[in-house]
């Protein structure tokens, strides 16, 4: 006949511990049983070990998406904003000139002398006040007084020959202490 190999091993256990057993009080308490139904998972350890290990993956690929992002609308962003921060330039500038030009009235149309004035006295307010980048956002003094020259309400005689460059000739002479050569800027 054959023994269950289970049944050899604990045969010996068996036949020692069973004079103890007879031995034992009628009124003893049973020794606790454990409960072998009851099964503990450590479910939160592994929640947190998968959570940082989903963080250590994820973080790399988002900071790559936010810089990504950055580059996309970062060039248009900063050309909205100079584009307003010039804008608004030339609009306080204008208006500096305005209440310091003698026959300038805002909101009421401008003659030509008057027009050149505004226009000499708002760049020149511009290049001693602004900041050197944004004049040259601006495109420099030239830029502003055309900026400007488009922005006020001049009377129908104004043009660029007859208001625009005599305020740029009044710009070069306070800028250079001398007036500019004939013809330099194109005209004939």
């Amino acid at each position: 006949m054959m023994i269950n190999p289970l049944l050899k091993t604990l045969l010996p256990t068996l036949l020692l511990t069973l004079p103890l057993a007879a031995c034992a009080p009628a009124h003893a308490v049973p020794l606790p049983v454990a409960e072998t139904t009851a099964l503990v998972l450590p479910w939160g350890d592994a929640v947190l070990a998968l959570a940082q290990g989903a963080t250590a993956l994820l973080t790399p690929v988002l900071v790559a998406a936010l810089a990504a992002g950055l580059a996309r609308f970062g060039g248009p962003l900063r050309l909205l904003v100079t584009d307003a921060l010039v804008e608004r330039l030339v609009r306080n500038a204008t208006n500096y000139a305005l209440n310091g030009v003698a026959g300038a009235v805002r909101g009421q149309t401008l003659t030509v002398p008057v027009g050149s004035a505004v226009i000499a006295g708002a760049v020149q307010r511009a290049l001693d006040q602004a900041p050197a980048w944004l004049v040259r956002a601006a495109g420099g003094g030239e830029g502003l007084a055309g900026k400007v020259f488009r922005s006020l309400p001049l009377e129908e005689a104004a043009t660029v020959g007859n208001t625009l460059e005599p305020a740029l000739d009044r710009i070069l002479e306070r800028v250079l202490g001398r007036s500019p050569a004939p013809g330099s800027r194109g005209r004939s």
